[in-house]
């Protein structure tokens, strides 16, 4: 979800409202794929390097600030699960315990699956997924297999995505779900995140169905 400071300064506003209008434009898609019938969005939120920008903090006030709303938009009104990917080790125990909060009153909803990446990088799902797999070792014999490494990653049980999105107008994955992305298909704008509409994702939903995709085959 890139260009939220960029679509700030383009309009003249606060970075302030620029996440802010970043956070809205999460329902609109949320919308689309209920409409569309697909079942798993995961959106790149924050990534482990985010977290050293001096806008971090604009980032944890719009957090606590929408919290409540937030989950009540998603969960009572669009039975959406959420699930937050990333690592949890270094941020606050108020955030912690925000993702606690909201994969627990979402749990059993099951309209959309919605992966939120906060904190994320492949680098740290990679250690991750290590760590798990020695830590199988150490109690039982293990063989290791594509099987084994789908189910220790951060969502074992998602299908890889079909499509990739990437607003912003950089044409780059930026250490996003490099193992899952083997074969998605990859669309690049240079729309900022605050302004992707209905009508862009439509029309890439569209190029998508056209696609004759064999996956190497």
């Amino acid at each position: 979800m890139d260009g939220n400071s960029r679509w700030a300064k383009k309009n003249q506003v606060s970075r302030k409202e620029g996440y802010q209008k970043g956070l809205n434009n999460i329902n609109q898609m949320v919308e689309i794929c209920i409409e569309n019938k697909i079942k798993y969005l995961t959106l790149f939120a924050l990534s482990t390097e985010n977290l050293h920008r001096s806008s971090i903090n604009i980032i944890f006030d719009i957090i606590h600030s929408n919290f409540n709303n937030f989950v009540h938009e998603m969960s009572n009104k669009n039975k959406v699960k959420i699930k937050i990917i990333g690592s949890r080790h270094n941020l606050s125990k108020k955030i912690r315990e925000k993702i606690f909060m909201i994969e627990k009153q979402t749990i059993n909803n099951t309209l959309l699956n919605l992966n939120i990446a906060f904190n994320y990088g492949f680098n740290s799902e990679l250690l991750y997924l290590i760590n798990n797999i020695i830590n199988l070792a150490l109690n039982k014999n293990i063989v290791v297999n594509e099987k084994l490494i789908r189910n220790n990653l951060y969502l074992p049980n998602m299908p890889d995505p079909d499509i990739l999105i990437r607003t912003g107008g950089f044409s780059r994955l930026s250490n996003f779900l490099l193992f899952q992305l083997s074969y998605s298909e990859l669309f690049f704008t240079k729309t900022l995140w605050p302004d992707l509409s209905k009508t862009e994702v439509l029309k890439i939903f569209n190029q998508y169905s056209k696609i004759d995709r064999k996956h190497g085959l």
